[in-house]
């Protein structure tokens, strides 16, 4: 009897053991010396039926005037198209929205975010993972590109 549930058991094992959620990749956001490593703020499936969003995963980072922020994804955002969005105040004090280009599959793993202006403030940061290929919408006819998964950093006022 015992030889006859050890492989059920065993088997059992095994198939609990791989049902657990996989980890989600992170991203580095470095600002000079300082690093932060970000979760997904909110991650879905390739064909965004199933999605965790995580209300405490954005991170903070001081970002000083005039220094770039480096930002990091691993090989599964990589292998994905992918872009940064971010919003600035520049030194009249006015606030503007902007955005990278998108990254082609497997084209970097690595951006430099370089504000325009030398007195510009980096204010919040997201890098963007593109899910499925886009579709048009059915009431306006427009194309949407749906994204997988995003990533937030915050600036801390300095």
């Amino acid at each position: 009897m015992l030889r006859r549930l050890l492989p059920v058991l065993a088997a059992a094992l095994l198939v609990a053991g791989c049902s657990g959620s996989t980890p989600h990749p992170d991203v580095t956001f470095t600002a000079g010396a300082t690093s932060v490593v970000a979760k997904p703020t909110q991650y879905c499936d390739i064909d965004l039926t199933h999605c965790n969003s995580d209300a405490g995963a954005p991170v903070e980072l001081a970002v000083p005037v005039g220094t770039p922020l480096q930002i990091d994804v691993p090989e599964e955002i990589s292998s994905t198209p992918w872009q940064v969005v971010f919003s600035y105040r520049d030194g009249k004090g006015a606030q503007t929205d902007g955005r990278s280009p998108v990254f082609n599959v497997n084209a970097q793993k690595t951006y430099s975010l370089q504000l325009p202006g030398a007195t510009d403030r980096l204010l919040a940061a997201q890098v963007q993972q593109y899910g499925p290929p886009p579709q048009a919408n059915p009431q306006t006819g427009e194309l949407e590109f749906p994204i997988r998964a995003s990533w937030v950093l915050t600036t801390k006022a300095q």
